[in-house]
C-alpha cells in the first residue's frame, strides 16, 4: 500500500481516469452563495417556528422587564399540537409573560402577564384581582401610585377601569393580560381579552439590557460609543424571566 494522501489533497477523476478541467467543479462563488442560502433558510425557520428576539418599549412590565430589555421569546412552546412531536409544547397556564400581536394594531407586539384564562371570571375592585372568586396572589406586580379611582362614570377609562372592573368573563381562546407595572399599563383591563390566535410566544430571558438614553441630550460619535458599556445593565444579561 502506498504513502497516505493528505484528506485534502484527494481529488475526484473524470470517467477514463482524467482530472476535470478547473472550470467545470462548482465555483467558489456558488458555493458561498450555497452556504449563504441554507443559513437565510434555517434563521428564518428559527424566527418563524422556534425563537424570536424582541426589544421592550415601555415601562409596562416594570419590574420584571424594563424598558431597553433585549429578550429572547420562545414561540414553539405554544405551537399547535402537531408539532409536540418534535419539540416540547404545553398550553398557556396564568402567570405566563408572553408576547402576542395588539388586537388593536397587529403590526405592533405587546408584553404582558397572562392574569386569566379562557372561561375565568375576572374582577378587579380598588386594585385587587379576583379570579373565580379567589384573590389572586401577584408577587411580580407593583403600583406605582398609591391613590385608587372609584368606578365613577364621571372619570376617564383610563382612571376609572385601571382600579375597578366589573365581572368579566374570559371568552373562548381568549386571555386577559395586564402589565406587571399595574398604575403604567395599556392591557387588558381597556381592550380586551387576548384572542389565543394572536399569541407569539412565551418570554425566556433577557440577552441584553440597554438603559435609554436621556431625551434632548446630543452626544458625540465617541461618547455614544462608550455609552455602550456605561449603559448595557450587564447583571440583566441572561436573567430568566418569570
Amino acid at each position: 500500500m502506498g504513502p497516505d494522501v493528505p484528506v485534502g489533497a484527494l481529488t475526484e477523476t473524470a470517467p477514463g481516469g482524467s482530472v476535470p478541467a478547473a472550470g467545470r467543479g462548482p465555483s467558489r462563488v456558488r458555493e458561498y452563495s450555497d452556504v449563504v442560502l441554507v443559513a437565510v433558510v434555517f434563521a428564518l425557520f428559527v424566527r418563524t417556528f422556534l425563537v424570536q428576539a424582541f426589544v421592550v418599549p415601555t415601562p409596562s412590565m416594570e419590574r420584571t422587564v424594563l424598558v431597553g430589555d433585549h429578550l429572547v421569546v420562545n414561540k414553539f412552546v405554544y405551537a399547535p399540537h402537531r408539532w409536540s412531536a418534535l419539540l416540547p409544547y404545553r398550553d398557556v397556564r396564568r402567570g405566563d409573560v408572553f408576547v402576542f400581536k395588539f388586537p388593536e394594531d397587529p403590526q405592533r407586539d405587546f408584553i404582558k402577564r397572562v392574569i386569566a384564562l379562557p372561561g375565568d371570571v375576572i374582577e378587579i375592585h380598588d386594585k385587587v384581582v379576583t379570579v373565580d372568586g379567589a384573590k389572586q396572589i401577584e408577587p411580580h406586580s407593583f403600583h406605582s401610585e398609591a391613590r385608587t379611582w372609584p368606578d365613577d362614570r364621571d372619570l376617564p377609562d383610563s382612571l376609572r377601569r385601571r382600579d375597578q372592573l366589573s365581572q368579566t368573563r374570559v371568552p373562548f381562546e381568549s386571555y386577559f393580560a395586564m402589565g406587571d407595572n399595574r398604575d403604567s399599563s395599556y392591557d387588558s383591563r381597556f381592550w380586551g381579552s387576548v384572542p389565543a390566535g394572536n399569541v407569539k410566544g412565551r418570554a425566556l430571558f433577557v440577552y441584553w439590557s440597554f438603559a435609554p438614553s436621556t431625551p434632548g441630550v446630543a452626544r458625540s460619535p465617541l461618547s455614544a460609543a462608550g455609552d455602550f458599556f456605561r449603559r448595557t445593565r450587564w447583571g440583566r444579561s441572561f436573567s430568566m424571566v418569570r
